[in-house]
């Protein structure tokens, strides 16, 4: 069974991709050289354990005297995963997710190769250089997994390990992720390390959501009233909004109720909320953050298909 869509060489949606994992692993590579590993932080996956491997190599070596590259090791770390990945789950690992991880080794080694001061940390801020660290992370995964490529790494390890479980993989990808953690604490032996490492942790995971769902300040209403008409003329006329009407009955009378499902910006709320309380105090809404709105009026599923 192929899970992997093959798209033309050098079509515009080809370009946009590679595009995308480039930026992406440059701004993911950035965060980490600049923020992430100066303070020995160990925000999981393979270059989580390559952190480690870093410091801990450190005087080995007398052709790597400030460590193990962290950018190689975490390529030779990628490598066998990735082939280990494609013989146990099939081929959902294509030519992209190799780019993305292979770019990102590049970009980590030679932007400190290129540094002058080497792991010297951008700011000296511990918790700064978590937030700016976690947000340029995610920003770069982000754009990678809008590729529609992924990051490798620890992922293949809760993805194997769910097809012989019955974990899930959000929970799997967890727990790897905070065992690559204490092994940091374990490394470094200092409690600061898994903490501020899972500040990271946190940060990347909601940089990764606003990059892949945007900043969506709109709102998803239900409101029940029995002055459904006007309600409707408003959003229709004033605010030029449309909706869908939904037929419901009520629970306790078993009356039938007219029920408006409609979805409006943040100022729009207040607005519809100050009309129904003049017209009707006894209404009931219900007011529901939206993540990503796709169809009319808004952005259009095949635009975001093609972006």
């Amino acid at each position: 069974m192929a899970f992997l869509s093959k798209d033309r060489i050098f079509s515009r949606k080809w370009i946009i991709d590679y595009l995308l994992i480039i930026s992406g692993s440059l701004i993911l590579a950035t965060g980490f050289v600049y923020f992430v590993t100066p303070h020995r932080i160990v925000p999981g996956g393979v270059y989580g354990i390559a952190i480690v491997v870093h410091y801990m190599s450190q005087g080995i070596f007398s052709f790597w005297p400030d460590g193990i590259p962290i950018g190689l090791f975490g390529l030779i770390l990628n490598i066998p995963l990735t082939i280990a990945g494609i013989r146990i789950l099939g081929p959902r690992f294509g030519i992209k997710t190799i780019v993305g991880f292979v770019l990102t080794s590049v970009f980590i080694d030679g932007i400190t190769y290129l540094r002058p001061d080497g792991n010297t940390p951008l700011v000296d801020d511990i918790l700064l250089s978590c937030v700016f660290g976690g947000v340029l992370i995610g920003f770069g995964l982000g754009l990678i997994f809008k590729s529609r490529a992924t990051s490798g790494g620890s992922d293949i390890i809760a993805m194997i390990i769910a097809k012989y479980t019955r974990l899930q993989l959000g929970k799997l990808m967890i727990y790897v992720d905070s065992t690559i953690v204490l092994l940091g604490l374990l490394a470094f032996r200092d409690w600061h390390i898994p903490l501020y490492s899972w500040v990271v942790i946190y940060i990347t995971g909601r940089a990764i959501d606003m990059t892949l769902e945007g900043a969506d300040y709109n709102k998803a209403l239900l409101i029940i009233s029995k002055k459904h008409i006007q309600i409707k003329n408003k959003l229709l006329v004033d605010l030029e909004r449309g909706g869908t009407y939904l037929r419901g009955e009520g629970m306790f009378t078993g009356e039938e109720k007219q029920i408006i499902y409609t979805v409006v910006s943040r100022r729009e709320v207040a607005i519809l909320e100050e009309y129904i309380s003049k017209i009707d105090p006894d209404a009931f809404i219900t007011v529901m953050d939206t993540k990503e709105i796709l169809g009319e009026g808004f952005q259009s599923l095949n635009s975001k298909m093609d972006s």
